[in-house]
């Protein structure tokens, strides 16, 4: 088959023939017509995450695509079924943090020292084919493309996973730190909810883009967030946790923000001296909280609530695409057809 191969950390992403994955017990083989580039992809390709002990390092886990085969044991799935993966695919079961019984995706996986997680510790999605645990996998609505469904799988899952884990009400008012390719989808996911929603972005170019994906208002920070009325939830959906700092001054009393993305370079901080735990605010942590979120906000693409905004690449083109995801170009999340 053909895959997108990382040659080595900080090396541009070059298309090469390797083997055909075959299925083992409880897996099947997907065949990938769609994959998101997540910027934990770039970060791993660059080496601020580590580098895939693997070879060849093929990344990516917003792969889209059909069954083509089935492992032993798998029952729960068809070849033909049309397909989404996610990053955590399976966890060990046997540690402290497996015992609790949570999840077996999302936040649980995380925290699990012998996690399988694609595109980090086995095999990716950027290539033509891809093996997964069929638990893994969620069932992709009838009708929904597989260049809209793949952004959804990491970007929507965990924009609307931490719409989700703020729990906001119906009377408050939601705040979307950073346009990009999870706060594009956060802004609509708020919206199709019933949220007043504000966009929190410092890119003009972007704030026409942001009320016609729904912002009802559009400011340049956390001053002109708190200057705008505050709001009770901020999804912190940029790479920038000085802005999300920064942002804790529009935060309404008994308000919460969410962190949705990480920041390898710097530190979320609440100021010395801060009336914080007076106002009975809350740090939130969100991540992938659960298949059935998945599930949701797929659905909601599929009815028309929600709309990825892709800029979509064919296979030949990885590392264009690639260079612009890092640099922050793409409008809003590059996926890769294979």
């Amino acid at each position: 088959m053909k895959a997108a191969v990382i040659p080595a950390p900080k090396a541009p992403w070059e298309i090469r023939e390797v083997p055909t994955p075959e299925p083992g017990p409880g897996e099947v083989l997907v065949r990938v017509r769609a994959c998101g580039i997540c910027h934990n992809d770039v970060w791993t390709a660059q080496g601020v995450f580590p580098f895939p002990p693997f070879s060849p390092a093929v990344t990516g886990h917003e792969a889209a695509g059909e069954i083509v085969a089935l492992g032993p044991g798998v029952t729960g799935r068809r070849v033909g079924d049309r397909v989404g993966t996610t990053w955590v695919q399976e966890t060990c079961g046997r540690c402290d943090y497996c015992r609790r019984n949570l999840p077996l995706t999302g936040q649980s996986g995380m925290n699990c020292a012998a996690s399988v997680m694609t595109g980090l510790n086995t095999q990716g999605g950027h290539a033509e084919y891809l093996c997964v645990k069929a638990a893994s996998t969620v069932l992709l609505p009838e009708g929904l493309d597989y260049t809209a469904a793949a952004p959804v799988l990491c970007a929507g899952y965990t924009s609307w996973s931490a719409l989700r884990a703020a729990r906001p009400r119906p009377h408050e008012r939601v705040a979307v730190l950073g346009i990009g390719g999870l706060g594009h989808l956060a802004v609509q996911f708020s919206r199709a909810c019933g949220f007043d929603t504000v966009a929190v972005t410092g890119s003009p170019d972007k704030h026409d883009l942001a009320v016609q994906l729904g912002a009802g208002t559009v400011v340049a920070d956390g001053a002109g967030l708190r200057d705008a009325g505050g709001a009770d939830v901020i999804l912190v959906t940029g790479i920038s946790y000085r802005s999300a700092t920064d942002a804790l001054q529009g935060l309404r009393p008994g308000g919460r923000i969410v962190l949705a993305t990480i920041d390898p370079n710097d530190s979320f901080t609440i100021a010395p001296g801060s009336p914080f735990w007076s106002l009975r605010q809350q740090v939130i942590g969100a991540t992938h909280n659960g298949l059935r979120y998945l599930t949701e906000a797929l659905d909601m693409v599929a009815r028309g609530s929600v709309t990825p905004l892709v800029e979509v690449f064919p296979k030949e083109d990885v590392a264009k695409a690639v260079d612009r995801a890092a640099a922050g170009e793409v409008r809003f999340r590059a996926v890769v057809t294979y």
